[in-house]
């Protein structure tokens, strides 16, 4: 039974300007709603209370009668999950907790839920995060005790807390610039564990000897636990030296802050611990992630009577090279036999020097626009981030399909000059009823592309 929310596209009616694209934003709304995190949470996590135990996907968890839960995290998703954990171990159960997240109506009691900032880092986040370490000596957590660690997508931004001699400001500076580098998550998280109290690990350490349980709602390709969120309870294998060729890598080196280069070479010189590579007291669980969105999407689609196919769920690369890419694979029928394409994953945009707006859903839309010109007969694309943010706050993707490339022809628009200079929003905005609008959904899983071909 999944929990009911109102219409996820707050603007889907204005975008249903045909059967095929309404019956194309059901699909996105049923992924998105499978991925809430109380459907999640409540799938996963259940309390024994005449046994005083956690049970998470088949592992039992008990406490001592003395043994006390505790509440930390961070992510879109957490202040959500943080409501959903109330719910399902009882607030009398909990004895405090504090997260940040990126904001929405969430309604928890005993667990603290702290408004932070994204994609940039900001001074609530790192005043959250002072919070969450502040619980261990104020509680006196020890070996009795259970802390339980809610993490999702955005937790890297949403959880500052820079070593010492690295400003706030400096690591806000180094996220802006990793960003617009086009470096891949897993690159920058690289960066931002070595200048971080928290990261790569050095929480779920923080709190030893207190057993760690980490949910966690993945927005990372093939799941690895070492980055989503930058890993603050998993084992971090990479080093100082990693860090510094990731900025190498992007040409960073002479544009990062001075604080930033200090640290990084003062942890090569071995004058910096690293991060922590084993963790004995922590356990790390996977409850959702991109794939279970799009199994969600793939029911819907049967029971709109389409034929569907899951690609993959782990797309990544160049955002123009794979909208491309796919629309070619449309067009030379590769799929044949089915009509509705599902893919999920995160590609990245390097920007150009005079970018204009937009973000990576958007960007692949307009491209897909021009790629799929070709087709004989009627199509649909949408590309969604699935935390109803993509890059710009206020949009969450966008939809297009023949009838928009026929009003850029008549409306004499040049779609390959607002691409080249990823001004994706602005060409979206003149060409009408394409920008997805849902607001925070509470979640994040990364992106969901639809394609509905030969209909």
């Amino acid at each position: 039974m999944y929990y009911k929310v109102a219409m996820i596209i707050k603007n889907r009616r204005e975008l249903a300007t045909t059967k095929s694209r309404d019956k194309a934003l059901q699909i996105i709304e049923a992924g998105i709603k499978r991925v809430l995190p109380p459907n999640i949470m409540k799938a996963a996590v259940s309390y024994d209370a005449p046994h005083h135990a956690i049970k998470i996907q088949g592992d039992t968890f008990p406490l001592s009668p003395t043994g006390r839960i505790f509440v930390v995290g961070g992510g879109k998703a957490s202040g959500l999950m943080a409501q959903a954990l109330e719910d399902i171990v009882g607030i009398g159960n909990i004895t405090a907790g504090m997260v940040n997240f990126k904001g929405g109506q969430v309604k928890s009691q005993k667990i603290k839920t702290v408004i932070a900032g994204h994609p940039a880092p900001d001074q609530r986040g790192l005043s959250g995060v002072g919070g969450m370490l502040a619980l261990k000596n104020r509680y006196s957590i020890g070996e009795n005790d259970i802390v339980i660690c809610l993490l999702s997508g955005g937790g890297s931004a949403l959880m500052p807390y820079p070593v010492e001699g690295v400003s706030l400001k400096d690591k806000q500076k180094i996220t802006e610039l990793l960003i617009a580098s086009g470096a891949k998550i897993d690159e920058i998280n690289v960066v931002r564990k070595h200048l971080s109290q928290v990261k790569g690990g050095q929480l779920g350490d923080f709190y030893s000897p207190a057993k760690v349980i980490s949910l966690i709602l993945s927005d990372v390709i093939g799941n690895d636990l070492a980055t989503i969120a930058s890993g603050p309870t998993t084992p971090d294998p990479s080093t100082f030296a990693n860090a510094h060729n990731v900025l190498k890598r992007y040409n960073l080196l002479a544009r990062a802050p001075q604080s930033v280069m200090d640290f990084i070479e003062k942890g090569q010189r071995g004058e910096a611990p690293e991060t922590p590579k084993t963790l004995n007291n922590c356990h790390n669980y996977i409850i959702g992630d991109n794939k279970l969105a799009l199994e969600a999407m793939a029911t819907k689609a049967k029971e709109l009577g389409f034929a569907p196919h899951i690609i993959t769920s782990q797309q990544t690369g160049d955002t123009e090279k794979i909208a491309r890419s796919r629309a070619r694979e449309a067009l030379d029928n590769r799929y044949s036999g089915y009509n509705i394409l599902l893919i999920g994953g995160e590609t990245t945009i390097k920007l150009p020097p005079d970018a204009g707006r937009g973000g990576r859903n958007q960007h692949y839309a307009a491209v897909s626009l021009l790629a799929m010109a070709d087709y004989l007969g009627q199509w649909v694309v949408a590309s969604v981030g699935t935390d109803g943010s993509d890059f710009l706050p206020d949009v969450a993707g966008a939809i297009v399909d023949q009838n928009s490339l026929e009003t850029a022809k008549d409306k004499r628009i040049d779609v390959e000059a607002y691409i080249e200079r990823c001004d994706s929003n602005t060409l979206l905005e003149k060409l009408g009823n394409s920008l997805l609008i849902t607001g925070d959904t509470g979640t994040n899983v990364g992106d969901v592309v639809v394609y509905m071909v030969g209909i």
